[in-house]
Order: C-alpha cells, then sequence, then structure tokens
C-alpha cells in the first residue's frame, strides 16, 4: 500500500530546454526508489526485471518490455523485483498531449524499444537539432499509437473497503471468502462488493484477480518456480495462474519469463 505519510521528493531535472531528456540506471532486486515527482512526463521503461510502480490511487506492475507512463506532479515510489534495466524518457510537459493525465502500463512496439534505447544512449534530445528533431517526432507517433495493458490494482477510497484491501495487500495469499474478510471492516459483504464497484470501478472478485497476478508475476521476477508463485499468490492451482496469465500477457509464464532471460 502507498505510504501517503511518506516525505515527497522533487526530483528536479538539471535541463530545461530540451524536448526530452534520458536516464539509464541498473537497479539490484529490491531496491526502492522512494516517493518522488517530476515536472515533466515520464516513459518509465523495464528492458529487464519487473517493477512496481505506487502512487495515491494505487499501483502498477510493469513486466519486462512493457512501460508505464506517469505524467508530470504526480508522486510515485518505483519498486524493483529482481534485477530491473530501466531505461527512462523525461517528456516536456504535453509533448505527447494525447496520452491520459493518470498512470498506465503500455504496451512497447520493437520499434519504440529501439527508440527508447537509442534516445537514452544521448542525455536529451532538442527538436533544434534537425536529426534528433525526427526521432522526437517518431517517438511522439509511436507513444500516440501505444495499447494500455490491465494491471493496475487502484486503491479504494472508502475506509471500509480500503481496509479489505489492506488485508489482502498484507497476504495475497489469503483464500479466506469476502465475508469472512468483511468481519475486519465492519461493513457486509454486499456493502463491501458495492463499495469496490464505486471506488475502483471494478468489483472485489476483479480486484483480487488483478493483486494475485500482480503478485506472482513480481515472484516470478525474483526467480520463482510458476507453481511456488501461483500458491503464494492465492491461486488454488497452477494452471488457474497460467490461464489468467496467458489472458493477460498472451502467452504462458515459462515461455514469457524465458523470453525475458534470452534478452539479459
Amino acid at each position: 500500500m502507498f505510504q501517503k505519510r511518506q516525505p515527497v521528493i522533487f526530483d528536479r531535472l538539471g535541463d530545461s530546454h530540451s524536448e526530452i531528456t534520458t536516464l539509464s540506471h541498473d537497479y539490484p532486486a529490491g531496491h526502492v526508489i522512494p516517493l518522488h515527482f517530476h515536472d515533466r512526463d515520464q516513459l518509465v521503461y523495464a528492458s529487464r526485471g519487473v517493477m512496481t510502480v505506487r502512487t495515491s490511487d494505487g499501483a502498477w506492475v510493469v513486466p519486462t518490455h512493457r512501460a508505464v507512463w506517469i505524467p508530470a506532479a504526480v508522486p510515485h515510489t518505483i519498486t524493483m523485483s529482481g534485477t530491473v534495466a530501466m531505461r527512462t524518457l523525461y517528456l516536456r510537459p504535453r509533448l505527447a498531449r494525447a496520452l491520459p493525465r493518470d498512470c498506465c502500463v503500455v504496451n512497447v512496439s520493437p520499434l519504440l524499444k529501439e527508440l527508447i534505447l537509442k534516445a537514452c544512449t544521448f542525455a536529451a534530445l532538442k527538436k533544434t537539432i534537425k536529426w534528433q528533431g525526427h526521432v522526437i517526432h517518431v517517438i511522439i507517433d509511436q507513444l500516440e499509437a501505444i495499447q494500455m495493458v490491465p494491471l493496475q490494482l487502484p486503491n479504494p477510497s472508502d475506509p471500509r473497503a480500503l481496509r479489505v484491501a489492506e488485508v489482502l495487500l498484507g497476504d495475497p495469499s489469503d483464500r479466506r471468502p469476502l465475508m469472512h474478510i468483511c468481519k475486519v471492516a465492519g461493513a457486509s459483504r454486499r456493502t463491501v462488493e458495492r463499495l469496490f464497484q464505486e471506488d475502483v470501478g471494478m468489483t472485489f472478485g476483479k480486484w483480487r484477480q488483478q493483486l494475485r497476478l500482480m503478485q506472482a508475476m513480481r515472484l516470478l521476477a525474483e526467480g520463482a518456480k510458476v507453481t511456488h508463485a501461483a500458491l503464494e499468490s492465492g491461486y488454488s492451482t497452477p494452471s488457474g495462474f497460467i490461464s489468467m496469465f496467458r489472458k493477460m500477457l498472451g502467452t504462458t509464464p515459462t515461455l514469457y519469463f524465458r523470453t525475458d532471460a534470452k534478452t539479459k
């Protein structure tokens, strides 16, 4: 759960003139970038490893070869699962006008991947330099055509629903029925189900499903076997997890992380 009482750091970027500035950094497993924000929009790409981005609104899991879009001025933390190779583009605000003003996980096309990696070989890109202007234009075109990936876990705002969420965030493997967990919230199952639908725009069952999938992905990135990751995340069988993973990411966990390993 996002810690609202953390001090927020304004991570000021030195270059205020370039349309795009970049950052390339590799992080060890378990590293946490503390709560901070920028005065630029940013695209954070994982060329290796899995990242979890948290804001006051929720959490986003960013698998390898995906990226997270974080608008300017949004305080966030980033936690690394497994060794992470992070490549970040910082865009002048509203340079990519078609992208939302909320965080989201997005697919990265092969072309956008190469553009990100190429851009990150330079500290910054400026429109006033002709070839860099062309690269910026193609990057923006690619960004405005990206597809979002539903790997978000929004936080409920109602205190009763939030207490239920915190129980499961503390132990995603908890398989107790909702009616039993509701005892800690001081509300009925029907009330909690209504609150989740109203607060986060999804049913409690869908929210719990997202929590389990995201937890399993973090465990896999840290080197866990599929069976262990599935059971530790609350799935009753590995096949249930594999089916959900395939539905969300288009392949099996084994093939996905095997492909990841080949790119390291």
